[in-house]
C-alpha cells in the first residue's frame, strides 16, 4: 500500500481513537440522552439539519464563488456529524450528556438526511450525482458509533480503569490526526492557497459565524446546551462531507472541492476559539458567583 492510500486511513484511525477515548469517559445513558429530550432534539436537527443547508444556500447564491468551493460549501452543510466534538464542549463548559447524546442522534439521522439532502440539492442545481446511505452508514459507524461504544462498554466493564486509559488514548488519537493530516495538507497546499483572494475564505468564515450564532440561539436557555449546539452547528464532518462532494463533482473540481472542505475545518477551528474562550470564562464566572447566570444575565 503506498502512503497516498495509507494517509486517509490513518487519518480515520485517528479519529476512531479519539472517539473511543470520548467513550471511555461516557454512560450508556448518555447515547440516548437527546431522545429523552424531544424538544431540544428538535431544536438541534432545526439548527444543524435545515438552517444550515439554507445558509449554505444562500452563500451560493449570495456570492460568486467558483463551482467547487459551491459543492464543497452544500456538502459541508448537509454533513453536520461531529467527530471529534464533545471533548471540545466538555472543555468549554457544556454538558456531556448532551454532547454525546447530540453526536449519537445525528449520526443516526445522517444515514436518512444526508443522501436526501444531496439528492434536493443536485437537483436544484442542475447537477446528477448521490451519495449511498450505505456510504454514510459506513463512515458514521466507523468514525462515531462503534469506537464510542466500544469505550462506553470498556467503561462498565471495567469502571476503574476506562478513566485512566481516556487521556492517553485521546492524546495518541490527536497526535496521529496530526502526523497524518499534515502530509495531506500539504499536498492540497497549492489548491488551499489558490482559494485565497476570490472571496472564498471570507464566506467559509462567514458560515461558520452564523454556525454558532445559529446554535447559541437554539441551544435553549440552559448554558450548556448553548456551548455545545453552537459547536455542533459550526462544525462539519469532513469524511461525509467528502463523500457528498465526490457523488457530485467532477474530476477537475475534485481537488479544490476537498480544499475548500479542509480549509473550512482548520477556519471552523479558528473561528470558535474566541468562543470557547468566552464560554470558558462564563462557566468559571457561574462557579464563583451564585449571583451571576451561565449566560451572564
Amino acid at each position: 500500500m503506498d502512503v497516498a492510500a495509507l494517509l486517509p486511513k490513518l487519518i480515520t484511525a485517528s479519529i476512531v481513537m479519539m472517539v473511543f477515548g470520548i467513550g471511555l469517559n461516557a454512560r450508556p445513558q448518555d447515547t440516548w440522552y437527546l431522545f429523552r429530550h424531544p424538544a431540544l432534539l428538535a431544536r438541534s436537527v432545526l439548527s444543524m439539519n435545515v438552517i444550515m443547508p439554507l445558509v449554505a444556500v444562500a452563500l451560493v447564491v449570495g456570492f460568486d464563488l467558483p463551482a467547487a468551493v459551491k459543492i464543497a460549501l452544500v456538502a459541508l452543510a448537509v454533513s453536520p456529524v461531529p467527530p471529534l466534538l464533545p471533548k471540545k464542549e466538555v472543555d468549554a463548559g457544556g454538558d456531556a450528556s448532551y454532547a454525546i447524546g447530540l453526536a449519537v442522534a445525528i449520526a443516526l439521522l445522517s444515514v436518512v438526511t444526508v443522501p436526501l439532502a444531496v439528492a434536493l440539492f443536485t437537483s436544484a442545481f442542475g447537477r446528477s450525482g448521490e451519495v449511498a446511505v450505505w456510504t454514510v452508514a459506513k463512515t458514521v459507524g466507523i468514525t462515531i458509533l462503534v469506537p464510542l461504544a466500544a469505550g462506553i462498554t470498556l467503561h462498565r466493564w471495567a469502571p476503574g480503569l476506562a478513566p485512566k486509559l481516556a487521556r492517553p488514548v485521546s492524546i495518541f488519537g490527536l497526535v496521529l490526526l496530526v502526523v497524518s493530516a499534515l502530509p495531506v495538507a500539504v499536498s492540497l497546499w497549492p489548491a488551499m492557497s489558490a482559494l485565497h483572494g476570490d472571496g472564498t475564505v471570507l464566506v467559509l468564515a462567514l458560515m461558520a459565524v452564523i454556525g454558532l450564532v445559529v446554535g447559541h440561539a437554539l441551544g435553549g436557555p440552559d448554558a450548556d446546551t448553548r456551548t455545545n449546539l453552537a459547536l455542533s452547528t459550526a462544525s462539519r464532518h469532513p469524511a461525509v462531507a467528502l463523500a457528498a462532494a465526490n457523488a457530485v463533482v467532477g474530476n477537475t473540481e475534485a481537488k479544490p472541492a476537498l480544499a475548500a472542505i479542509l480549509l473550512y475545518v482548520v477556519i471552523a477551528i479558528l473561528v470558535s476559539i474566541p468562543y470557547v474562550a468566552w464560554r470558558k470564562r462564563l462557566a468559571v464566572a457561574d462557579t464563583r458567583g451564585p449571583s451571576m447566570t451561565r449566560d451572564g444575565h
